[in-house]
């Protein structure tokens, strides 16, 4: 599903015109964004939880050459789903 058919199915189960809903998902987006690059955890009951992880600066191996290569510190978004989405999707 891309980002046009999420809008599509937003309008038709809340009954919402397609520019309610492409704004309410971009308002969405916007939110947690904001909330993550602020080191906030976003916790949404029966969804899941978004947060932010630092990844530590390591020394990895270039698959082509062989060579040892060192890979910087950074932080990455991970995403936890929680027990209903789980279970949905068993």
């Amino acid at each position: 599903m891309n980002k046009t058919e999420l809008i599509n199915a937003i309008a038709e189960k809340a009954g919402l015109t397609k520019v309610d809903a492409k704004n309410a998902l971009d308002a969405t987006i916007e939110a947690i964004s904001e909330a993550l690059a602020a080191d906030d955890k976003v916790a949404l009951i029966g969804f899941g939880t978004f947060s932010v992880a630092e990844k530590t600066a390591r020394t990895g191996i270039n698959p082509r050459t062989k060579e040892k290569i060192e890979i910087p510190a950074r932080k990455a978004v991970k995403f936890k789903a929680g027990a209903e989405l789980a279970d949905k999707v068993k």
